[in-house]
């Protein structure tokens, strides 16, 4: 594969930037469910069925933290597109921080602590950098967030 992609569980890939030339390879991985986290939307081959796309932009900056509703956001589609057989990929300009963290978030609503969430990703995608400071704390707040309002009792 040419593509800058990295599979990190058999439901969930990181990439840097899709470009519309490989559009027939992201469909050959079964993506369902993009969580476009640029702040430009893909090209239109890539929202287009079977794909979704959900355009979540966000700011790498450590002056500007991840919003946690856009992070809430994200998992909340991504799960039950995963239930449901499909896969998810998540990108970012270079696959580095925001889609790590999106990523990560998605493994926090599966089940994974935030510690084995960014070790996967780790692993998985030599370029991840989820413990930088400002990404590490908002995967950390987004579990705290995620097993509060989880646990919280229905009304």
């Amino acid at each position: 594969m040419g593509y800058d992609i990295s599979q990190i569980t058999d439901y969930l890939y990181i990439s840097a930037w899709p470009e519309r030339k490989y559009a027939e390879e992201i469909r050959s991985l079964n993506v369902r469910l993009i969580l476009s986290t640029h702040w430009l939307l893909p090209g239109k081959v890539l929202r287009q069925p079977p794909i979704q796309l959900l355009w979540l932009p966000m700011i790498d900056s450590p002056l500007t933290p991840i919003p946690l509703p856009l992070l809430h956001r994200g998992v909340q589609a991504a799960l039950p597109v995963i239930q449901g057989g499909g896969n998810i990929l998540v990108h970012c300009r270079y696959g580095v921080h925001r889609s790590v963290a999106m990523a990560c978030c998605v493994l926090i609503g599966k089940g994974y602590s935030a510690d084995e969430a960014m070790q996967l990703a780790k692993n998985r995608r030599d370029r991840a950098d989820p413990y930088r400071w400002y990404i590490r704390s908002r995967i950390e707040k987004f579990e705290l967030d995620w097993l509060r309002t989880k646990n919280r009792p229905a009304i």
